[in-house]
Formats: C-alpha cells, sequence, structure tokens
C-alpha cells in the first residue's frame, strides 16, 4: 500500500511505501532569508513531514541536498549541524544546483525509515 502525504495535482510532500518515506525536495517559505534562514526554514518543514509520517531526523537514511551556489556550503552546514542528531547523520550528497526559482538557495530531499 502506498500513502501520501499532501497530495496535489502535480505532487505529493511525501510517499510512505514498505515503511520507507519519501520527501520531497523542500525548500524555503521566505525565500528573502540569507542561506541560514532558508535551511532552518528547510530543516523544519522535513522535521514535520517526517513527524506526519510517523518518523523523525534520526531514521533519515539519506539526504541529497542541493546549493545554488556552493559558497553557501558552510552557511548550510552550520544550521544543519545544530540540526542532526550526533552520530545520527544520515548518508549524504551536496551539489550545486540551478533550482527551480532563482531566490531559492537551498533544497533539501531525504528519506526515511518509519
Amino acid at each position: 500500500m502506498i500513502q501520501r502525504i499532501d497530495a496535489g495535482p502535480r505532487m505529493s510532500e511525501a510517499t510512505l511505501h514498505n515503511g520507507i518515506v519519501y520527501l520531497a525536495g523542500q525548500v524555503a517559505e521566505d525565500a528573502g532569508a540569507d542561506i541560514a534562514g532558508q535551511t532552518q526554514q528547510v530543516l523544519a518543514a522535513i522535521d514535520t513531514l517526517l513527524a506526519q509520517a510517523g518518523s523523525d531526523k534520526t531514521r533519515i537514511l539519506r539526504a541529497q541536498i542541493f546549493l545554488a551556489d556552493v559558497a553557501d556550503f558552510p552557511g548550510m552546514n552550520a544550521v544543519w549541524d545544530t540540526w542532526v542528531v550526533p552520530g545520527q547523520g544520515p548518508a549524504r550528497a551536496t551539489v550545486e544546483a540551478k533550482l527551480a526559482k532563482p531566490e531559492w538557495k537551498v533544497e533539501i530531499v531525504v528519506t526515511a525509515a518509519v
């Protein structure tokens, strides 16, 4: 069985299948914020979606981070490092990418166990 969270006409914010939750890419609602602010917003959205799915950040298996400018890597990591639970960091990749809206600085996709 597949369960969908916040399903819309184009996509769902998350899907659950066989004990795994797959989150859509999360971006900041306030795109005017700096990299720290945008990263905080994205991680809060991830926390919310994982909770809706019956999971949490300690159960993240994999994170994919897309930065509009790789120069923001230290600023994003400063926020990430205070958010991630010590010893519970997921497998992670970070790349520079052109995001769908030019004001977005970071987009994060996670997969987690439920």
